[in-house]
């Protein structure tokens, strides 16, 4: 077989490649650089006294105080030297000015240190944006800000002011619901929004040739989302001393509208409207309005990674790490630098969750604000900025045959689009009716490591009994080897953030959790009840007054949501740029010529536990090492007379095992012959790795495992892969009491462990988890490589076998 071997590498190799090259996008590393770039640029511009210089001499600490807020938003640490000198100065201006001023360095010493600066932030909120708000006049002013707290209001003066409130609230400073609802005002009044749902500048567009715009229509988007917030009741109440879901949804017309009229016209090569200026103010609008609605698209354009591809080229023009827009104002780089970088880093905020909708109606977002304010408490807990966003499971693309007629549709929708979420959150009370597309697609995201949070929505305004059934007949279908089941108190779903206490969940024998096993952890999470009632009454910042008992109810089931959060993510999140690698079905095709096949070894222990895990490993060979690959699933029997066509075969799992007498024979020729095998333990399964260990000892006597020493050449690049003399290990801790669940993150050498024949490395095993690493689905009780370090480990064992 060893013949053979060499014969079969020498295939791979010289007819190996990787698909052809399609466009190239921008690229999270890419983004990355160009940020890094931009901060160095701001950094180089500031003055000894830790300013910048304002534009046109202007007093108030304005453009030095976005220049903070970018570059804080941009990763600079608060005690790094020139950002601490930078808020210093900021802290020390006593009378900021401006409507402008006052708010950006309200929102810059937020952003920075809210415990730190709490006096600052309270006086300038207080003092110079609240009591500048104007309460008299017209429908053209009343409810808005201008630029010296008189005169004529404007849309930009309104929405600056209004951020700032927002982040002061956001780090406990009070703001009276008379403030907020005078602003609400202010962008419905009749005649400020203009026919077709855009804004201008100022009342009905006033002044000459004005019109609405782009930057505008995003201030008011922004500035509607903040206020409703603030105002409205929820779609959960609390009435009677009883907690109330599904109430019914209060109409957004303005919103709507300017939702619709923005996505109608929008670019990200110029401003709507105002196509000759403004360019980079309103790419930081847009990033707020996709950030705060949680809109991945607007209008059918990827917002983020659109108008990322285009500052990341007009970057490049500058030679210095700047950018320069085309307006009076964009023109200063220090202004346009500190708007781009905006718009870059507050952009890139990584994905925690996607609301899925997978209903035309209503009936997949009873509580509209519920994961809005579950992702808010987790972005506290967590201590870092993160995005949540909406997956529309309904849209259709048409499929056109090569002359260019609609032959059919297909789900826009794809399962890479799925991964971009981490935890998708499926909610409803009508049956989830789902087509086989649908269906299929959501199996293929579980086993490519996704996560579906689900649950019934049952209370006054609904009944989740259809969605209940439903569901579960979903779960059968897609998964008929698994089963939901009631989670045991003793599983990490009720404490891996927080220790959730049960004689506080609602006084209701059906509500609690029910998980599904799928691809190495619990992958599915569901509650018959509503969850998505208690988080949106659980208000990230605002005071709630609400009744001891409720309150508690409220907080326990808050607390689930981030359990399950943390669970599903390990508090560990990809990059928001990153096109996750999707295996595609390769089944009926045939194999191609010359391309590596490896096989699954089935036993009785869970050989196909981690479905995805190996077609993970064999993307990484074709597109990092540029080897052409077989993708068909191959999962063969050890007395299945094909296993001798294989030159190495896989297997894995996670519970004991044993093999017949006739098995062990087979393996037994299999390996005497020349083949290889590589055997992984799934979350470093010990029932697993003894069993592979105890059936090679009945089958070579003589032999025993032994650790392959960190200087084997196989840890090197000598095979063509990857140098490993240091990896990182997750490593689970010990928890006791109401711990959070833990994991250290260890770097060390890899361990994995070696059986010979007759002088030859025959047997490989890794007693550490690197197959759910491959299904990015590994949880932290799951002891093993992280996702990036398996990979590699996994394709220098295959390369070395091939070589052997």
């Amino acid at each position: 077989m060893r013949g053979k071997v060499c014969c079969f590498l020498a295939l791979v190799v010289a007819g190996g490649g990787i698909a052809p090259a399609v466009r190239a996008e921008v690229t999270a590393a890419q983004v990355n650089t160009a940020i890094q770039d931009g901060v160095k640029f701001l950094l180089k511009q500031q003055r000894p006294d830790g300013s910048w210089t304002e534009h046109n001499s202007e007093p108030g600490g304005g453009l030095s105080a976005l220049c903070t807020l970018a570059l804080h938003n941009c990763g600079v640490p608060k005690d790094d030297p020139q950002v601490a000198k930078a808020l210093d100065y900021l802290a020390s201006i006593d009378k900021p000015g401006r409507t402008y001023s006052s708010s950006l360095i309200v929102m810059a010493l937020c952003q920075a240190d809210p415990v730190k600066y709490k006096l600052q932030i309270t006086q300038i909120a207080h003092k110079w944006i609240e009591a500048q708000q104007i309460r008299d006049g017209g429908p053209d002013s009343k409810g808005g800000w201008s630029y010296f707290g008189k005169g004529q209001a404007d849309n930009s003066n309104t929405q600056f002011a209004m951020l700032a409130l927002h982040e002061a609230e956001r780090a406990g400073v009070k703001v009276t619901d008379q403030t907020w609802q005078l602003a609400f005002n202010y962008w419905t009044n009749k005649g400020m929004q203009l026919p077709g749902g855009g804004y201008g500048y100022r009342f009905g567009g006033a002044g000459p040739g004005e019109q609405p715009t782009g930057s505008m229509t995003s201030a008011a988007i922004a500035s509607l989302i903040i206020a409703g917030d603030r105002l409205r009741s929820g779609d959960a109440t609390i009435a009677g001393g009883r907690i109330q879901c599904c109430g019914p949804h209060e109409p957004d017309t303005a919103l709507d509208d300017a939702f619709a009229w923005l996505g109608k016209v929008f670019s990200v090569q110029a401003n709507p409207g105002n196509e000759a200026g403004w360019l980079l103010y309103y790419l930081y609008a847009v990033e707020r309005v996709g950030r705060m609605s949680g809109q991945r698209y607007i209008g059918g354009h990827d917002w983020f990674r659109e108008g990322a591809e285009m500052l990341v080229a007009r970057q490049k023009d500058t030679l210095n790490g700047s950018w320069i827009g085309v307006n009076h104002v964009e023109r200063d780089p220090v202004i346009s630098t500190a708007l781009a970088l905006l718009f870059l880093a507050k952009g890139r905020r990584p994905v925690v969750m996607a609301k899925l909708k997978h209903d035309l109606a209503d009936d997949w977002d009873h509580h509209r604000r519920a994961v809005q304010n579950l992702t808010g408490r987790i972005e506290k807990q967590w201590r870092r900025d993160l995005s949540w966003q909406t997956i529309d499971y309904t849209l259709r693309a048409p499929v056109l045959d090569k002359d260019g007629k609609q032959i059919g549709q297909r789900l826009t929708a794809t399962p890479a689009e799925l991964l971009e979420a981490p935890v998708l959150f499926i909610s409803g009370s009508g049956s989830l009716n789902l087509d086989a597309e649908q269906r299929q697609n959501l199996k293929s995201y579980i086993e490519q490591g996704g996560f579906l949070f689900v649950e019934a929505c049952d209370g006054a305004g609904c009944n989740g009994a259809a969605f209940d059934a439903s569901f579960r007949a979903l779960m059968r279908d897609l998964f008929p080897d698994s089963e939901l089941r009631k989670l045991p108190p003793d599983h990490a779903v009720w404490f891996a953030q927080e220790k959730v206490d049960p004689k506080h969940l609602p006084a209701d024998p059906e509500f609690w959790l029910w998980g599904l096993d799928a691809c190495c952890r619990t992958s599915v999470v569901y509650c018959p009840k509503s969850l998505s009632c208690y988080w949106e009454l659980a208000h990230p910042y605002r005071e709630s007054g609400y009744p001891p008992e409720l309150k508690a109810q409220i907080e326990t089931v808050t607390r689930i949501g981030g359990n399950v959060v943390a669970y599903a993510t390990n508090r560990e999140l990809k990059e928001k740029l990153d096109r996750p690698s999707v295996v595609v079905s390769t089944a009926g095709l045939k194999s191609p010529r010359g391309a590596l096949v490896v096989p699954k070894l089935s036993h009785g222990g869970g050989s196909d536990d981690a479905p995805a895990a190996l077609n993970n490993l064999l993307l990484v060979m074709e597109r990092q090492l540029q080897m052409q690959v077989d993708l068909r699933k191959q999962l063969i029997a050890p007395l299945d007379e094909r296993l001798y066509d294989f030159p190495l075969i896989f297997t894995h799992g996670r519970r004991a095992f044993r093999f017949s007498a006739a098995e062990r024979k087979a393996l037994k020729d299999y390996l005497d012959r020349g083949g290889f095998l590589f055997a992984d333990a799934i979350c470093a399964n010990p029932q697993f790795a003894e069993s592979l260990r105890a059936e090679l000892k009945q089958i070579y006597p003589e032999a025993n495992f032994a650790r392959i020493p960190p200087s084997h050449p196989l840890f090197t690049d000598e095979f063509r892969g990857f140098n490993l003399q240091s990896v990182t290990l997750r490593d689970p801790q010990i928890r006791a009491g109401d711990d959070p669940l833990t994991a250290k993150l260890v770097k060390t050498t890899p361990l994995l462990e070696g059986l010979e024949i007759d002088g030859r490395l025959a047997v490989i095993l890794s007693p550490y988890d690197i197959s759910c690493a491959l299904e990015k689905g590994a949880s932290m009780d799951c002891k093993g490589y992280l996702p990036a370090d398996a990979a590699r480990l996994g394709a220098n064992v295959l390369l070395y076998a091939l070589q052997q």
